[in-house]
């Protein structure tokens, strides 16, 4: 009797909280629509996994001498989201940024949710009794209307690490979910004749248009903002690597297998960081409202900017592409593609929408740049 008591003991059963279970449930949760719906696969499977080993109890992966104890510290320190820039600057075309330059406000524009959610986070502290945010802790939940992992992750890294996991879980599911929450908002502020808008095609863009616009960005960017130069360094070398010519090699492995490896490791130790007594608490899942909150915020504004400019070209650019400006690439390109061929089948707006699209990038890295330099 003694050696079964003891054998139970030892068991993660005999350790198994309703905090584990509703933990485990939710991880179960984001594998099957990685699964079964394929949202973002590659993200939420390594996010999920990491969540549901975490807590399974007694497993100690997130203790010192852990597994995901040193595998996390990649993540905390800030070394692999630079890195993921850099594999997304390796497979960015730039071209339609630089082939339309006005798609830069729409970028910016989308870039609003950030700053109205930072704001909004200050003033739960004077309505909500028990929800606290510092202002490195509100800059931390604001970014997540960016809709950039790797972005929300760095900032969060530098000014409030003990909110780690609550912030990548939503970034991450936001980023996932961008076909379910951003077209209801597209339709619900633009008119069909606006959606029905075709737009001109694009002009060619030299390939010396192409290496030359990184050196530009990278010099400008980091004069003016150094604190924004892990991310925008990281991202514009690894574009000029690709659009240099000279380097094949290094561009393949950039998009391929090292983007992969750096993918599994920054979505495992961020799924290991969302414990359930952590993660379940009145101040987390106000993170994660808030995030929602951000992230439709910045659709909004991105497309009321585009509506914004649909007038003041004469109906020459259709509002849909805005809501691309947030940086969730290629998806949010793609949404505006989908809803814009739902009422006009032959309306193609797909590299239309990468222009916004790729300036949302460079946009949530100078925002991040900007939380940093105020906030650090």
């Amino acid at each position: 009797m003694e050696v079964l008591i003891n054998f139970w003991q030892s068991t993660g059963l005999a350790s198994l909280t309703m905090q584990a279970v509703i933990m485990i449930v939710l991880a179960c949760t984001f594998l099957y629509l990685a699964i079964a719906k394929g949202y973002e696969p590659y993200l939420l499977i390594p996010i999920a996994s990491g969540m549901l080993l975490v807590n399974l109890p007694v497993t100690g992966l997130m203790e010192e001498g852990g597994l995901f104890y040193y595998l996390y510290q990649g993540t905390k320190l800030g070394i692999y989201p630079p890195l993921i820039f850099l594999c997304v600057g390796a497979s960015t075309d730039f071209g339609p940024l630089i082939a339309n330059p006005k798609s830069i406000f729409l970028g910016a524009a989308a870039q609003f949710g950030i700053f109205f959610t930072f704001i909004g986070a200050f003033l739960l502290n004077d309505f909500i009794p028990g929800i606290h945010f510092t202002p490195q802790e509100a800059a931390s939940v604001a970014i997540i209307g960016g809709a950039d992992g790797p972005t929300a992750l760095y900032l969060t890294s530098q000014l409030a690490p003990h909110i780690l996991g609550a912030i990548a879980i939503a970034a991450y599911s936001y980023m996932a979910l961008v076909p379910i929450i951003q077209p209801p908002i597209m339709k619900a502020l633009t008119t069909e004749a606006e959606r029905q808008v075709k737009m001109d095609q694009l002009r060619p863009v030299s390939k010396r248009e192409k290496i030359i616009f990184p050196i530009v960005v990278i010099i400008f960017t980091v004069l003016l903002l150094p604190s924004a130069a892990a991310l925008i360094g990281m991202l514009m070398l690894g574009n000029l690597i690709k659009e240099s010519g000279v380097v094949p090699k290094l561009t393949s492995v950039l998009t391929d297998t090292f983007m992969y490896i750096i993918t599994i490791l920054l979505g495992l130790t961020v799924g290991a960081t969302a414990k359930g007594e952590v993660f379940l608490t009145a101040q987390t899942l106000s993170i994660v409202v808030l995030g929602l909150v951000a992230f439709s915020v910045g659709t909004a504004s991105g497309v009321l900017f585009g509506k914004l400019m649909y007038r003041l070209s004469g109906g020459k650019i259709n509002p849909l592409i805005g809501s691309a400006g947030v940086s969730a690439v290629p998806m949010a390109a793609r949404v505006s593609q989908k809803v814009g061929q739902s009422v006009n089948p032959a309306n193609f707006l797909l590299m239309h929408a990468m222009g916004p699209n790729v300036a949302g990038v460079i946009g949530s890295a100078v925002a991040a740049g900007l939380l940093l330099n105020f906030f650090q």
